[in-house]
């Protein structure tokens, strides 16, 4: 099947679509290492066409490495030559939640949902996957009121 399809062309605006599509596909399998992949090569397609499309890819190749635990990476792949020329609130927002996932801060987060709403309510790929992400965040605090702590008895649960 590989050598077929290597033997078949595809337009640069269809491969974008499909890396893009195949990249959705991984991260909703929680496959983020896959989907940034996939969301890189269409973002690369797609800056070359001048497509606008290639400003979500971006997004999701964020959303990709912060899932992945890798938001640290964030402001270096945003200083790259291709993504540099891309700002505002769809890169701000998550530029922010990188920022809050590695301080882990639950609050810090919960301020960046609301001040970004618009950004994140209006994708789903990205509300859903922050909902998760959020749920880490909640468990990271958790674990880290009890770090210190031998023996934690609960009460009342």
């Amino acid at each position: 099947a590989r050598s077929v399809s290597n033997a078949i062309y595809v337009g640069p605006t269809l491969q974008g679509e499909i890396d893009m599509q195949g990249g959705i596909l991984n991260a909703e399998e929680k496959d983020f290492r896959t989907s940034y992949s996939y969301f890189f090569e269409a973002f690369e397609g797609f800056v070359t066409l001048q497509d606008p499309r290639a400003l979500q890819c971006l997004k999701y190749m964020l959303l990709s490495k912060i899932m992945n635990n890798q938001g640290d990476e964030v402001p270096t792949i945003l200083n790259t030559k291709n993504a540099i020329q891309f700002t505002g609130p769809e890169i701000d927002s998550m530029r922010a939640i990188a920022k809050a996932y590695k301080e882990r801060s639950l609050h810090t987060f919960d301020a960046v949902l609301e001040e970004y709403k618009d950004q994140i309510v209006n994708d789903s790929l990205v509300r859903r996957h922050l909902k998760d992400l959020q749920a880490t965040l909640l468990e990271q605090n958790l674990i880290r009121l009890i770090e210190p702590f031998s023996r934690v008895e609960i009460a009342h649960v």
